[in-house]
């Protein structure tokens, strides 16, 4: 026996190389190499020794017995309850790597599925509008009036969120909620009357006059909140009334309105006011999203505070691609006839939608909000989707001369 190299093999850890003659058949008796120093008695240990050569594996069973002093420091001696550091190491990068390829997975897939909705949903609302805007008449301003009623609900709640009312006191709900009527019912006054100033101003005395009398202290953030949410979500949509409905010109040179089916209204169904319409969202759409696209690519320079993610680039893009799709529509529609009011026409909305959407990225910022709601899956609420147009047919139709200069072109 004295011949063979020798191990201890404690459990499953690591095998502890022993003298040969610590191993010796008389444990009492220490030895000239005396790698074992006497220690106290330990607890009980499961031990295999094992030896290399014509007596392969010597087990010692795990019953009640007690180390040997002499094992004890052959034990202390070796690395303390150590396994392979490598494999732990990579355990454990196993388990670091494997949630962070799941977190990953699943983030795409989130990703991929809002895609799907955002397009699915933006099909959809596209082909809608597309026809109530072809449509015109009481179509068009019933679903207007729906979409304001939505938008002004959005609002009025954006207004009592936290991020506001930290600030200010807000409007009580049922003034929030008669505030919703009235905006929804100002498309459908602009269509039979015409002219709405007078009905505005007396809603917003009666709406002032309840805010004064409620109990409590009124405040002036709560008129004034309230205030521009009826000109905000009520007043300003009634241009596209106005210049939809209301120009009821024909645009005779439209070579689509030539072969219009007679059942669906024939060439007098198309107005310079249906061409108009149709070009200023088509004109919104495209500034939209050329200036996404543009501030993807090449995006560098801040446009503004209120909106971290626009640029000056993705702006210029936008621009550059507002005019050229209303320079092109007009050559389809042949209206206007001349280059220079197309190009006109672009920046007018161009410049409407960019005011339009900061505004309504201002208000979201001080409520502390992403989105303005969640009607809409995949992208966000109606304030959301129609923030470039409320301020886009105001620029071009709130001046004294504005049917003259739209029949003129």
């Amino acid at each position: 026996m004295a011949s063979f190299a020798s191990f201890v093999e404690i459990s499953r850890y690591n095998l502890i190389p022993l003298s040969v003659t610590s191993l010796c058949g008389c444990p009492c008796r220490l030895l000239s190499n005396q790698t074992l120093i006497p220690t106290r008695r330990t607890p009980k240990l499961k031990l295999n020794v094992v030896f290399h050569g014509p007596q392969s594996v010597f087990r010692v069973r795990p019953t009640s017995i007690y180390v040997n002093r002499r094992l004890i420091t052959a034990v202390a001696r070796a690395e303390p309850e150590s396994i392979d550091e490598s494999n732990a190491e990579e355990e454990v990068d196993q388990g670091a790597i494997l949630p962070t390829t799941k977190d990953s997975f699943s983030e795409l897939q989130h990703k991929s599925s809002q895609l799907r909705k955002r397009i699915v949903f933006g099909l959809g609302i596209g082909i809608s509008v597309g026809g109530a805007v072809l449509a015109g008449g009481w179509v068009f301003t019933v679903a207007l009036a729906a979409a304001v009623f939505l938008g002004a609900r959005e609002y009025f709640e954006l207004v009592r969120s936290r991020g506001i009312t930290a600030g200010m006191t807000p409007p009580p709900r049922y003034v929030s909620r008669v505030c919703s009527v009235i905006c929804a019912f100002m498309p459908i006054l602009t269509l039979y009357f015409g002219n709405i100033d007078i009905s505005v101003t007396s809603a917003a005395f009666v709406v002032a006059t309840a805010l004064l009398m409620q109990r409590g202290n009124p405040r002036f953030a709560q008129l004034s909140s309230t205030m521009f949410g009826l000109f905000y979500c009520g007043y300003l949509p009634c241009f596209w009334v106005k210049l939809r409905c209301g120009l009821a010109a024909p645009a005779l040179n439209t070579r689509i309105g030539a072969g219009w089916p007679f059942l669906l209204g024939g060439q007098a169904h198309w107005t310079v006011g249906l061409v108009a319409t149709l070009i200023s969202f088509s004109s919104i759409i495209a500034a939209d999203t050329y200036a996404f696209l543009g501030g993807k690519a090449i995006g560098k320079t801040p446009l503004t505070n209120i909106s971290p993610k626009k640029t000056w680039e993705g702006a210029i893009v936008g621009l550059g691609g507002c005019i050229a799709t209303s320079v092109v529509l007009s050559k389809i529609l042949s209206w206007p006839a001349s280059l220079v009011s197309a190009i006109a026409f672009g920046f007018l909305n161009f410049f409407g939608s960019v005011f339009g959407d900061l505004t309504e990225s201002m208000i979201k910022r001080d409520a502390g909000v992403k989105d303005s709601g969640s009607l809409i899956p995949g992208h966000g609420g109606i304030l959301d989707r129609v923030d470039s147009y409320i301020f886009t047919e105001a620029q071009m139709m709130d001046s004294s001369k504005r049917n003259q200069f739209l029949l003129a072109l």
